[in-house]
């Protein structure tokens, strides 16, 4: 006898790509799977089952001290400088009925923080309540010389110190709903969020040299999601409705004796429709989906000389489409493909604009275009099992992408790869992986809103003609049972072949190594290493012809870290614990014109050292103390004082160089 495989068993497979078990499906007999539709459950009692009901989880609250004197150490301690409470907890509540509620908070109080609540009964329903609060810091000393309040950017004959930083704020609140009817699985929901992302980042305008300023950033982003599912033994359908409103309260800046001099993001909104379906046929997996939706963007445009419209009319309609299907062949053959597409039909308003020269308005007019893209994508493989210990991959992926009124219309990369699993050695696994691709297109030629000042030969990196080898291998061995150790190595090398001007080749290659260490039920360990380099080469032209000068750039990263934990001390009450991470990263630049010309270099590093210590007061109470430290370093040769160059005023050298430090004490008690 043959039993249908589940919902679940359709899921897998078409979202992961798992291998079927080797062996056929079976029935299920597991309690969870009994027809208890004719069994009277009022009575029921399970006298030696334990009882999870009521409340369980635990309370942390604390607080962190930080000594820093640059914002920046906020991105590593998570707060800025001074006194901070924080919170973290984790609580649930079990009812004897099925009603069930869930409390969460990650450190709130701090720059970065979250908490979650939901309530509900088990198969029914339930309704959630999300906060969440993200933060970026970048420099606490910018200069300017422009001030900005209430849409003015007042000169000021004094530099101003600004802060550059972002904060996002963001709520959400969902409920949703399922219910069972005639053998099918029904579910709804509906989801609404909201983000506030407020601070300044750096920006420049031209009145009538060139000025940095921290650009003010005031903006909502509303969200509205909602869906409904329908599911049976081995099929699944969904349709689902999104919308965003992005709200930008920086309408325009303006300058005391100039108005309207700078434009930031405007106002615009968005939504799709989506119906998406998968069914389970034998040993095949089918999914499919089909997705409709419109961008659109009226927002007044600011009134200048030579602009014939007041509200931009863009609007941007939508449509994507996939379609994918595995099949288990036996088991040890599975086969697989997709098709997806995606296309972006520009219906904004036409209009005929005044043609700029640099020196002044030629006279002339001409209408703007409307810029289209359409995307189709192909993907096959199969895998094969060989035996227990190799696996063999292979697969062909290609793109086509149509772009209207570009630099080039049409470009096509294909792409082959393989994979080998290996587990035929003791302790061990290996994972071999090596791919091939290749971009080419249709005819390359200047855009033709800017053809009379690009040079014809200059070649945009993503739409040029390139070649990409790649390999990737990734081992993890365990040589003794106390120890744990992985090591991923990755090249890649890009050729672009017929590229005169530009990016003419690029080499990235890179390891990482892991090992994880428990040298007894006490004593445990960690350490790791990774490295990365990328090397690329370009070409350019000073005399708006041929080649006459090139770049070189050589990029590195290196992290390496390493920790330990100890539990042993007290009358094992005691936990102690040290992490130590270091961090570096540089970049350095060689022009080579008639000489070689060091352009300077960007060079970072950072030391992080963390020692904690948990003591258990009491069953239910623990205490925890830390102490963080950070050593941060960066320049940039790229960064100028304010004045440094005639005509140009920028916001300073906004490089960093500190020592920070933070101490945390926190209390956990435990709800039983």
């Amino acid at each position: 006898m043959k039993y249908p495989l589940n919902l679940i068993t359709l899921a897998l497979i078409t979202a992961s790509g798992s291998m079927m078990p080797s062996s056929a499906p079976a029935a299920d007999f597991s309690v969870n799977k009994a027809n208890t539709n004719s069994v009277n459950m009022d009575k029921f009692q399970c006298k030696r089952c334990p009882d999870n009901t009521g409340y369980r989880g635990s309370v942390e609250p604390g607080v962190a001290y930080n000594d820093s004197d640059d914002i920046h150490s906020a991105n590593a301690f998570n707060s800025e400088d001074g006194v901070h409470g924080l919170l973290n907890a984790d609580l649930q509540y079990r009812g004897k009925t099925g009603y069930r509620a869930k409390a969460q908070a990650t450190n709130l109080g701090l720059a970065n923080s979250s908490a979650h609540l939901e309530a509900g009964k088990t198969g029914s329903y339930q309704a959630e309540l999300d906060y969440r609060q993200l933060s970026q810091y970048q420099h606490d000393n910018a200069k300017s010389n422009l001030w900005y309040a209430d849409g003015m950017l007042t000169p000021s004959d004094q530099v101003q110190t600004q802060e550059l930083s972002l904060k996002r704020k963001q709520i959400g609140m969902g409920l949703s709903a399922g219910e069972q009817w005639g053998g099918q699985d029904y579910q709804i929901f509906a989801r609404y969020s909201q983000e506030e992302k407020t601070g300044y980042q750096a920006s420049s305008l031209v009145s009538p040299r060139p000025t940095n300023f921290g650009l003010p950033v005031d903006a909502t982003t509303d969200k509205i999601s909602s869906g409904l599912s329908i599911g049976g033994q081995q099929w699944l359908t969904s349709l689902n409705y999104q919308y965003s409103e992005y709200d930008n309260q920086i309408e325009s800046l303006s300058l005391p004796y100039l108005s309207d001099v700078y434009a930031p993001a405007p106002d615009n909104s968005a939504y799709q429709l989506s119906l998406a379906g998968q069914y389970l046929f034998n040993r095949t997996a089918i999914s499919a989906q089909l997705a409709t939706g419109r961008m659109m963007q009226d927002e007044a445009v600011i009134q200048t000389s030579g602009n014939p419209i007041q509200n931009w009319d863009g609007q941007v309609d939508t449509t994507d489409g996939k379609l994918t299907i595995t099949s288990v062949l036996d088991n040890r053959l599975r086969l697989g493909g997709s098709v997806s597409y995606s296309k972006r039909d520009n219906k904004s308003s036409t209009w005929e604009f005044a043609q700029l020269e640099s020196d002044g308005i030629s006279g002339a007019f001409k209408e703007n275009v409307l810029l289209d893209t359409e995307q189709l994508n192909y993907k096959v493989n199969v895998s094969y099992r060989i035996n227990s210990d190799y696996r063999l991959q292979a697969g062909f992926d290609r793109e086509e992408m149509d772009r209207s009124h570009g630099a080039r219309e049409q470009t096509d990369e294909s792409t082959v790869w393989t994979k080998l699993d290996i587990r035929s050695f003791a302790n061990s696994k290996l994972k071999l992986k090596a791919s091939f691709s290749q971009r080419d297109g249709s005819q390359y030629q200047a855009s033709g809103l800017t053809s009379s000042i690009e040079n014809p030969l200059l070649r945009k990196f993503y739409l040029a003609d390139r070649d990409r080898t790649a390999f990737e291998a990734k081992f993890n061995h365990a040589p003794v049972d106390w120890i744990n150790v992985s090591l991923i190595g990755r090249y890649a090398d890009d050729d672009y072949t017929d590229t005169t001007l530009g990016l003419t080749s690029s080499e990235d290659y890179s390891y990482n190594l892991n090992a994880d260490m428990q040298f007894d039920k006490r004593l445990s360990g960690y350490a790791f290493a990774g490295q990365q380099w990328i090397e690329s080469t370009q070409n350019g032209s000073q005399s708006f012809s041929t080649a006459d000068w090139s770049a070189n750039v050589e990029d590195e990263f290196i992290n390496l870290g390493v920790g330990m934990n100890y539990s042993g001390l007290l009358q094992d009450k005691l936990s102690i614990g040290l992490d130590y991470l270091f961090a570096n990263s540089s970049s350095d630049k060689q022009v080579v014109y008639i000489a070689t010309h060091p352009q300077g270099d960007y060079y970072s590093y950072s030391h992080s050292a963390e020692l904690y210590a948990n003591y258990r007061v009491s069953e239910l109470l623990d205490a925890k103390l830390g102490y963080l430290y950070e050593r941060y370093y960066d320049t940039d040769n790229a960064q100028v004082d304010v004045n440094a160059i005639d005509g140009l005023t920028t916001l300073g050298k906004l490089n960093h160089n500190y020592n920070a430090h933070q101490v945390m004490l926190s209390f956990s008690y435990q709800l039983r």
